[in-house]
Parts: structure tokens; sequence; C-alpha cells
């Protein structure tokens, strides 16, 4: 079940790119690699702190009655 999304999912891929473009770049390294932590909770929808956390950030999904 997605715990992530909207402004947060978008802000988390951003941010996820920024960091690993540094670390390319060589600026931060090796820290600035965690930003394949942000960048993949984005893309998956998914945080597992969140979801320990019992937090969302998207609607709840609703259920078609078949």
């Amino acid at each position: 079940m997605k715990n992530v999304g909207g402004f947060d999912k978008i802000a988390r891929i951003v941010a996820g790119v920024v960091l690993i473009v540094l670390a390319v770049m060589g600026i931060g390294a090796p820290w600035t690699w965690i930003g394949v932590v942000p960048l993949v909770t984005g893309l998956m929808g998914w945080c597992p702190l969140y979801a320990v956390l019992g937090l969302r950030t998207c609607p709840l999904e609703e259920k078609k009655a078949s």
C-alpha cells in the first residue's frame, strides 16, 4: 500500500536526484549518496519509516464494488 504521494513524492525525487548528482560530482561525497533513499522511496511511493510511524501523505485508495 502506498503511503507517499503528491508534493512529498515530487520533493523526494528532486532531493534524491540533486544529492546523487552532487555525489557524482564529488561534492559532499560519500554522504550525498544518501540521496538514493529519497529517490527510491519517491519512485516507489512507499516509505518504510512512514509505515512504522503510521503516516501517509497520499489519499486512501477507494475500493470499487464488483
